[in-house]
């Protein structure tokens, strides 16, 4: 009787299993589905508006010349043996000191960074790395390429052969979840770990699943899962959905803080025009949902969480429950006013942030700024 039972648990536990991941793919491709529908009537409403316009657009031939600023540090590549890519990274400061190592955000690349580059050149080696897919670094095309694994390879290659065997980790956005699974897999390379805009991967998981707001903010994550459309809604008009991200009143940079120039958009608009480079952007995505939820996901070096009061993308609920992951000292800042983009939209305070935690970072309060 007594293996019955238990037998029959046994089999009431996998069909509740079966039942929970059915529901869950359901909810990922049923959202999907719906995110199509609303972006082909957006495509439909936009073919009407402007008949001729809407299929236009064109590859920045030439760089905007704040790419080439030499106070931002000096252009380098890499490439690393065990995955045949090449890098592209801006360096600067002084050889031999601290590294500092920027990891940039969708749909970005090192150039996100300028502000952090000239600031903490004085005391850190500080590199800014074009992740795989984005800016001059290699673009493979296949969605495989991807996955969390790789990125967080790529990352411990790319500190391994700067000739360094640690660093102090700083990523926004998707660079923050690449940070996040860094330290969590190499605690022993991260001195300290700094993220903007980003909750841990599984408290956004959690998060996400609970709180329907949320979803609908996460909408990209769905839409993005498939092939070509998001490629095609990104680019028509010129590229003016990534042209309205960065500089909506809803979502763009400078809501209170800087704005983006005429010529830093230029920046934005050259590097994801080239061809095949919203792919790779877009591929980082086409991955999350099977690489969720975590096997590990405690971060044992100390961590800043700083975070922007009106991102319009993520629930800053998340932010304060990061700390049920973190076996060090956390400390958490939640700036008033800034918005997803916060190291370009409030550098200065930003910057001040993360110098007083670098000299004295440890602490377990949580801060409004």
């Amino acid at each position: 009787m007594a293996r019955v039972l238990h037998n029959l648990l046994l089999f009431v536990l996998r069909l509740a299993l079966r039942i929970r991941v059915l529901g869950y793919w359901s909810l990922v491709y049923g959202y999907c589905a719906l995110c199509a529908a609303v972006a082909l009537l957006k495509l439909c409403w936009n073919i009407v508006l402007r008949p001729t316009a809407t299929f236009q657009w064109g590859v920045r031939e030439a760089p905007p010349a704040c790419l080439n600023d030499t106070s931002l540090g000096t252009h380098c590549y890499v490439r690393i043996k065990e995955s045949g890519l090449r890098f592209h990274y801006v360096a600067a400061g002084e050889r031999g000191k601290p590294l500092m190592l920027f990891l940039h955000g969708f749909p970005e690349f090192w150039f996100s960074w300028r502000y952090q580059l000239r600031e903490f050149k004085s005391e850190f080696r500080v590199v800014a790395v074009d992740m795989r897919g984005y800016g001059e670094s290699d673009l493979p095309l296949s969605a495989e390429s991807y996955r969390f694994d790789y990125l967080v390879t790529d990352v411990k290659d790319i500190v391994e052969y700067l000739g360094y065997n640690r660093c102090c980790l700083v990523g926004h956005d998707w660079g923050g979840i690449i940070a996040w699974l860094f330290a969590i897999h190499y605690p022993e390379m991260v001195t300290k770990l700094i993220v903007l805009n980003c909750p841990h991967p599984s408290v956004f998981a959690d998060y996400a699943l609970r709180h329907p707001s949320q979803l609908l903010k996460s909408s990209h994550f769905f839409f993005f899962q498939l092939p070509c459309f998001p490629e095609l809604m990104l680019s028509i008009n010129d590229f003016k959905a990534l042209k309205a991200l960065f500089t909506s009143r809803s979502t763009g940079i400078g809501r209170k803080g800087r704005w983006l120039t005429a010529e830093d958009l230029e920046a934005y608009l050259y590097a994801l025009s080239q061809p095949g480079a919203l792919t790779g952007a877009l591929n980082y995505y086409r991955n999350v949902f099977s690489s969720l939820p975590l096997d590990h996901n405690h971060v044992r070096s100390p961590v800043l969480l700083l975070w922007g009061e009106r991102d319009a993308f993520m629930e800053q609920e998340m932010a304060e429950a990061c700390r049920l992951y973190i076996r060090n000292h956390f400390r958490l800042n939640v700036i008033s006013g800034a918005s997803h983009w916060l190291q370009q939209d409030q550098p200065d305070i930003v910057n001040t942030l993360i110098w007083t935690f670098l000299k004295e970072g440890e602490g377990r309060k949580t801060y409004r700024t």
